[in-house]
């Protein structure tokens, strides 16, 4: 088995037992990693384990996600918008999903990768393409979402792996690079499950699965496994689960103030300027309403 190399100089380990302050210290040391880590069904990230607890977002919680206009939920998320991604084109315009993020990085192929790769799908007996491990991996509620390159990067699959994971139960699936079969994909069949991605181009797949649901980059975004993700024609709000209830809640009370704008302004009884954003005075009433 290979071995992972972790080094001990910061430690101030000594090369061996006994060594004396000031002398040579080791500089690396071998450390087997548990039987099965390395052809495990999800990559080992250092950078999740070490993340605080992340909160589960419900189904109820995810539907009215899905219910509610991008802008809402990113004006309540604070510090996360800039998690926001745009520029994909939808096969299913007009289409929102919400859901947890499955991720999912790729590499172009070299020899040397193609046959590690190989090797370890043979260990673990999941499929090294990794559209296939989705459509027999991915859960009910996931959402793919792959780093692929961006615009000059490759395609992740096409109408068959497309299928393929919709019959999973996958909710949509998020590229930073492409996929093949536009016309397919626009098809009544794939209703429910809009595919956005950066570009539709003829070539089959060939770039490599190298991460599993572990973190991935999304144009200028971090992406991490199970985020929330919400996204429609204009683009993509990835975060933390434990944040729907407040986002949920924040968004919900601007929708409610902005539809009691709209309806002041249907009304033509006050100036534009009063009405967008509230003047103290019409602001006072409608606290007096709600309550």
């Amino acid at each position: 088995m290979r071995r992972l190399l972790i080094t001990l100089c910061a430690l101030g380990w000594g090369a061996t037992a006994g060594a004396q302050p000031g002398e040579p210290a080791a500089a690396e040391a071998e450390v087997v990693p548990p039987a099965g880590l390395r052809s495990n069904r999800a990559t080992f990230s250092p950078v999740v384990d070490a993340l605080p607890a992340r909160g589960s977002v419900t189904e109820a919680q995810l539907e009215a996600l899905a219910r509610l206009p991008l802008e809402s939920i990113w004006g309540a998320l604070g510090d996360y918008r800039v998690n926001y991604v745009r520029g994909f084109t939808s096969t299913q315009p007009g289409q929102r999903i919400a859901g947890r993020a499955l991720t999912m990085r790729f590499l172009p192929p070299r020899p040397d990768l193609v046959a590690a790769v190989d090797t370890l799908a043979a260990e673990g007996d999941w499929d090294r393409r990794y559209y296939a491990r989705a459509a027999e991996e991915a859960r009910p509620g996931d959402i793919v979402v792959a780093e692929l390159g961006g615009a000059d990067g490759h395609n992740l699959f096409g109408a068959m792996g497309a299928l393929g994971i919709k019959l999973r139960g996958v909710r949509g699936v998020i590229i930073d690079g492409g996929s093949r079969d536009l016309i397919e994909l626009q098809d009544d069949m794939f209703a429910g499950f809009p595919v956005l991605a950066r570009f539709f181009d003829v070539h089959t797949t060939s770039w490599l699965g190298v991460e599993w649901n572990a973190p991935v980059r999304i144009g200028q975004v971090t992406v991490l496994p199970g985020d929330v993700v919400v996204a429609d024609d204009s683009g993509a709000l990835f975060f933390p689960g434990d944040l729907a209830q407040s986002v949920l809640d924040a968004a919900s009370a601007r929708d409610a103030l902005e539809a009691y704008e709209r309806e002041l302004l249907r009304s033509q009884m006050h100036r534009f300027r009063d009405v967008y954003p509230l003047s103290p005075e019409l602001r006072e009433r409608y606290e007096a309403e709600r309550r």
